[in-house]
């Protein structure tokens, strides 16, 4: 047996703390009509539109209405033009492991429907994720606490107070908290309310995904200038402010939830890097944005997803020099597992071992996040058995950074008690 092989073995026995997935419900999953275009659901029908699938199309071929035969016809030239991406190995991982079946083609979509269908049962999360993936925890950003806890831990979102910028959005977190909100102090206190409703309910972190609709940047705002814009949310009766004017307003709620996410020992965890779908501007989710929040903000721990991909030199860069970033890379093994293992050699020669948090799944569907956990192993294995040939790591060094990077590094940040 080879060192890879034998380091491989030993690697897939490491129980996975998860730190990133978006995963239904299995009561949700199990109410609703699923077929084989249940997969689509995400990441690779960014790949799909990427190839020339049209929007329309792509809604089409998700309407469970229309005969599936239909739909298959609409799908496979797009499905012929993606199969080289690592999101569809993803899924052709999760039928062949799942299911038994070789491939999605025109002989097997029909059988993986069949299958799907009687899969939608009590237990069949814990048995992928449990089972068959011996993923331990996964902590959950679906926007609610209410999740299994014995496979699940939340996390908090609060972009909603952050991007308020209209009299609708400060009605609907009035009737979220209970409070009047008719001042920026009122506002804060709904924030109070808001984080101390999500750690009495187990939240273990927070989250914050705006850099799929703004810059990164978030600037020292005084509390006077973001009282006066507050204030001129009330004095428009539709739309409120333009993204553009309320960017100082959010800078200034930005630095006013960390400064909670510390008082509650929370990490902070922030979208970096490619945004999921089509279309966005990508230098907005540079993680070197954040350097002025690095360096106010030394109390705090803030885990940057994604690996910052494609500044995944930038975010190693800045793990290395800030005691309080680390990086995740959560996602970032679907969207190239060559990427993940160039930069994880990388890492490993210049962040503290203790800084890098090796999966998350960041998955709607639990088979993804599954086939997601295969290809992360798979790479964690590769990188440390080429390490360990180069004479960089001996063997007991290579298998205790497996063990840190896809369970106790997160145990650790996380504060978790498995």
């Amino acid at each position: 047996m080879s060192l890879y092989e034998s380091l491989k073995d030993e690697i897939y026995k490491i129980p996975i703390v998860d730190t990133h997935e978006h995963l239904m419900s299995e009561e949700q999953r199990n109410s609703q009509p699923i077929d084989v275009f249940y997969f689509f659901a995400h990441y690779a029908s960014s790949d799909l539109v990427s190839a020339g699938m049209s929007p329309q199309t792509l809604e089409k071929i998700r309407n469970t209405s229309i005969p599936l035969e239909e739909r298959w016809c609409d799908f496979s030239p797009y499905w012929a033009r993606i199969q080289n991406t690592a999101y569809a190995k993803t899924l052709q991982i999760a039928v062949r492991d799942l299911f038994g079946i070789d491939g999605i083609n025109e002989r097997t979509y029909i059988q993986i429907t069949e299958k799907l269908r009687g899969s939608q049962k009590k237990g069949w999360y814990r048995y992928v994720l449990r089972e068959k993936g011996n993923i331990v925890l996964s902590l959950q950003y679906v926007g609610t606490m209410d999740v299994d806890k014995e496979l699940f831990l939340p996390v908090a979102y609060y972009d909603h107070f952050i991007t308020a910028r209209s009299k609708w959005d400060i009605n609907s977190l009035e009737r979220n908290y209970g409070v009047s909100i008719h001042s920026l102090d009122d506002f804060l206190k709904a924030l109070d309310i808001a984080f101390e409703r999500d750690v009495k309910a187990g939240a273990v972190g927070i989250k914050s995904g705006l850099a799929y609709s703004r810059i990164l940047r978030y600037d020292k705002v005084s509390k006077v200038e973001a009282e006066r814009l507050f204030n001129r949310i009330f004095s428009h009766l539709g739309e409120g402010l333009s993204w553009e004017e309320a960017k100082p307003l959010q800078d200034f709620i930005m630095h006013e939830v960390i400064r909670r996410a510390i008082s509650y020992n929370l990490p902070i965890t922030i979208h970096t890097g490619l945004q999921e779908g089509n279309a966005n501007i990508i230098s907005n989710a540079n993680p070197v944005h954040l350097v002025n929040l690095f360096l106010e903000y030394k109390e705090a721990k803030f885990d940057i997803f994604h690996g910052g991909y494609p500044y995944t030199s930038e975010l190693a860069t800045l793990a290395k020099n800030f005691r309080n970033v680390y990086i995740d890379m959560c996602w970032l093994h679907i969207i190239s597992p060559y990427v993940s293992r160039r930069v994880l050699h990388e890492w490993l020669e210049t962040v503290p071992q203790n800084k890098i948090m090796g999966f998350g799944g960041d998955y709607i569907f639990v088979e993804g996040a599954y086939a997601h956990s295969r290809i992360a192993r798979d790479d964690i294995a590769k990188v440390l058995s080429e390490k360990v040939e180069e004479g960089y790591f001996s063997e007991e060094e290579a298998l205790n950074i497996a063990y840190r990077l896809l369970r106790d590094n997160p145990k650790e940040l996380f504060n978790l008690k498995i």
